[in-house]
């Protein structure tokens, strides 16, 4: 429903998500309606009667403009039939599209016990260790806050490189004890920003490990991270072992 909504957009259109809990005649089951409503195309009223057939298109040309193939609705439908569940919509052609699923969830009246997260790496310990992560890409960034919180250190966010360099810079000297840097941000990179850090007048800034994360993985790449004055390079995807194995070799190699 997503895919369609930006899809079948217009330039400079809108999609706006919703969930809410509904009123449930079984109590228990919490009954949950998700709305999609997009700001696109839309639908004619002689083509909404058919939106749910298997291969079904409004344009002749949706396959080759649109990379359709009239499955995706009847799809979803049967999908959300097979849950308990409705899926319903509103069009207007030119104006837009509404969809709303609405589905019912077993309400769980004593939760399992989650246990806690284990260590990535047994024999390796960056616990306790303040590392600054400059990262414009929100998943990457969950990714490595989620590594470093189970392996109990504490993460400091930049989202450039310019907001990274303020940060060290307000820092006291030592409070940070390694940064991981994107190669590519917006604002100001992270070979830029590595090369300020370097540059400051103060005791850690030569010293503090500065470790590189960029999808790529090529020679002159890695070449260019040294030579702004990084201390090394991993490629993402990011893997949550590397990640904490380098971290921690270079933070007792720097302390040393």
């Amino acid at each position: 429903i997503i895919s369609n909504a930006v899809k079948y957009n217009r330039v400079g259109g809108e999609i706006r998500l919703g969930c809410c809990e509904k009123p449930s005649v079984d109590p228990e089951t919490a009954q949950i309606e998700f709305t999609c409503a997009d700001t696109g195309i839309g639908m004619s009223e002689e083509f909404q009667k058919h939106v749910f057939e298997p291969f079904a298109q409004e344009r002749n040309t949706a396959r080759s403009e649109y990379g359709g193939t009239g499955l995706g609705m009847p799809i979803a439908k049967s999908l959300a039939e097979k849950m308990g569940g409705t899926l319903s919509f509103v069009s207007r052609q030119g104006v837009g599209t509404t969809f709303t699923l609405s589905l019912p969830f077993r309400i769980c009246h004593a939760p399992e016990k989650r246990n806690k997260p284990k260590r990535l790496l047994q024999t390796s310990s960056i616990a306790g260790l303040h590392v600054l992560v400059a990262e414009d890409n929100r998943m990457n960034m969950e990714i490595a806050e989620f590594v470093l919180n189970v392996e109990e250190a504490f993460i400091i966010k930049a989202v450039n490189g310019e907001e990274a360099v303020r940060i060290f810079a307000d820092s006291r000297p030592g409070e940070i004890d390694a940064i991981l840097m994107d190669v590519m941000m917006p604002v100001m990179d992270g070979l830029e920003a590595t090369r300020r850090i370097r540059a400051m007048k103060r005791p850690d800034a030569r010293t503090i490990p500065i470790i590189a994360m960029t999808a790529n993985a090529f020679a002159e790449d890695r070449q260019r991270a040294f030579a702004a004055g990084m201390d090394m390079h991993i490629a993402k995807p990011l893997e949550g072992s590397e990640m904490v194995e380098t971290l921690e070799r270079f933070v007792k190699s720097s302390r040393k």
